[in-house]
């Protein structure tokens, strides 16, 4: 401390109190306890305490917690028996699925590291990950099968097939062959069913590992920058923050609630959000290998799902269905909206809807992801992030700097908590612009500039390399997507920074209308009336409508594609 300022010295002790602890609900600790356990600890007690009950409904097909526990164990058993232990990645190419929560938890079990990997991905991208974190084992869907052997590296000794078929009820499965006709897998030594992986022995005993230091899931991010790496999180990374949810929401007892599954589980919101947190809470899941809004609300009527993970397009999607009178979706408690701002009046609309609380939080794949939360029965701060989660410290800090900003002031947000990544695998340089050391803790560089406010919320004001420099100004498209969401015929909006000739960038807004809208909205419409409500500066120089506009796998609106197609575009002029 003694080389900080007295600035830098001040804003230290004001974060470090955590002044957000007096906004926590009543009830939720300052503090989370973390067993010295492994990950798939959690299956082995869901499945020790509620054996008979249902872990997931995939398609109509019900697993217990005890099927789940014992087939994971077989898959262990198999891999064991090629050889597979601690310091091993075992890929996953899979949708939402028993097949994934059997490999996952069974990966675990031998000792192995999982990759799960985005099921969009082309053979150029499914090479590159299972080449970077040299995986031995990929269990891949049929349905994937050109993709994957295109892709397929050296490294890859097995892989393991399987299709949506192997889990279906007798008669669905029948039917989905006859229709689907889903492809053949690959025959050779190199290829092997997961129907006959498991029928192996399984698995006497767990590979013991150290929860500490062995990585139990390298996930894949662009993160603060650059080309995608593996965040190594570790068994007590991702158990940290399954605890810390746990704590944030009050669940009560094990064994009563019903989880909506719809975020894809090779993302890390749902892999900790719902599947992990769901088998924590022996809570049933309901599994969606390519959801359906639809679909969702009649399963939530019918199984009485009680949490629902999911981002704003998927509470969009709910409140503007044309059916969505026509279901009881009254028996949700409590919903998370995370990836992307959520407008609060989707908020409103769906909480009238449903009588459930809808809080948006955040986090990213290098802290497992959970770091805040606004309070579920307590103050909730529209267009705030919330409160950091119990064991979490957040802070702002320079950009360029390993120094602390003073509450108020915009900088780049900086989180240490026991959810906080291990390091990007095998990328030394990368950790070393991440990470920094300040008033005795390690801090995470989370790339996106925010602030934090006089009662310790914190707000996101854009990412750091989203943000788009306008003749010597800062404009932050964020803030400019707000005001575009209140327009009456904007379903959804992206504003990027574009290259000008004369001033560098400026920034241009892509957006979606309503149904009833096309046609009738110009481009000079959108501009008036961003002018209304926006600096000079800040009001989008270009308008470029669209049908729909592109989303990640958790239905995050990606301004990287955006930005590189008009620079693809312009450069071609």
């Amino acid at each position: 401390m003694a080389s900080l300022g007295e600035r830098e010295i001040d804003a230290a002790k004001i974060y470090l109190s955590r002044p957000w602890l007096k906004n926590y609900d009543e009830g939720v600790p300052h503090d989370i306890e973390v067993p010295d356990k492994p990950l798939y600890w959690i299956l082995e007690e869901a499945a020790r305490g509620f054996p008979g009950r249902t872990s997931l409904i995939f398609l109509g097909k019900r697993v217990s917690y005890r099927e789940l526990y014992e087939l994971s164990r077989r898959f262990a058993g198999y891999l064991k028996s090629l050889g597979i232990g601690r310091g091993d990645v075992v890929g996953l190419m899979l949708p939402n699925s028993p097949q994934f929560a059997i490999a996952f938890y069974g990966s675990l079990m031998a000792g192995a590291t999982v990759s799960p990997m985005n099921v969009l991905y082309s053979p150029r991208e499914v090479k590159f990950q299972l080449s970077d974190n040299k995986a031995r084992i990929l269990v891949a869907l049929d349905l994937f099968k050109d993709r994957v052997v295109a892709g397929l590296p050296d490294t890859v000794e097995k892989v393991v097939w399987t299709g949506v078929q192997d889990f279906l009820p007798p008669l669905k499965a029948i039917a989905y062959k006859l229709l689907k006709k889903p492809p053949k897998p690959p025959q050779g030594d190199r290829h092997e069913s997961f129907s006959k992986a498991l029928r192996s022995e399984p698995i006497r005993e767990p590979e013991e590992v150290d929860p500490e230091d062995d990585v139990a899931a390298l996930m894949y991010t662009g993160g603060t920058t650059g080309l995608p790496k593996g965040a190594m999180l570790t068994h007590r990374n991702l158990l940290a923050n399954v605890i810390q949810i746990d704590a944030w929401f009050k669940r009560g007892v094990k064994g009563k609630d019903v989880f909506v599954g719809a975020l894809p589980w090779f993302h890390i919101y749902g892999l900790t959000a719902v599947l992990n947190s769901g088998v924590y809470k022996a809570a049933t899941i309901l599994v969606y290998p390519r959801p359906n809004i639809e679909e969702i609300m009649k399963d939530i009527e019918k199984y009485k799902a009680t949490v629902f993970h999911g981002v704003p397009t998927m509470y969009r999607m709910i409140i503007t269905h044309p059916r969505v009178n026509e279901f009881n979706l009254k028996s949700l408690e409590v919903c998370i909206s995370g990836a992307e701002p959520l407008p609060k009046a989707v908020a409103e609309r769906f909480m009238e809807l449903t009588g459930a609380k809808l809080r948006e939080g955040y986090g990213l794949t290098e802290t497992s992801p959970v770091a805040s939360v606004n309070p579920i029965m307590g103050k909730a701060k529209y267009g705030s992030i919330g409160l950091p989660v119990p064991s979490t410290i957040m802070a702002v800090a320079d950009p360029e700097a390993p120094r602390l900003l003073p509450p108020g002031e915009v900088g780049e947000i900086v989180i240490t908590g026991p959810q906080v990544m291990k390091g990007y695998y095998n990328r030394p340089e990368e950790n070393k612009e991440v990470f920094f050391e300040c008033c005795g803790y390690r801090w995470l560089r989370t790339g996106d500039m925010g602030y934090m406010d006089d009662e310790g919320y914190f707000y996101v004001v854009d990412r750091k390399k989203d943000m788009i420099k306008y003749k010597g100004y800062s404009v932050y498209p964020r803030e400019i997507e707000e005001v575009l969401y209140k327009h009456e015929c904007v379903k959804e909006a992206a504003v990027v920074g574009v290259p000008h000739p004369e001033y560098t960038e400026i920034p241009k807004a892509f957006i979606a209308l309503r149904d009833e809208c096309k046609g009738k909205v110009t481009e000079r419409d959108i501009i008036e009336y961003a002018r209304k409500h926006l600096a000079p500066y800040k009001v989008p120089k270009e308008v470029e409508f669209r049908d729909e506009l592109p989303k990640s796998a958790v239905g995050k609106i990606l301004r990287r594609v955006l930005r590189e197609e008009e620079v693809k575009k312009r450069a071609q002029r």
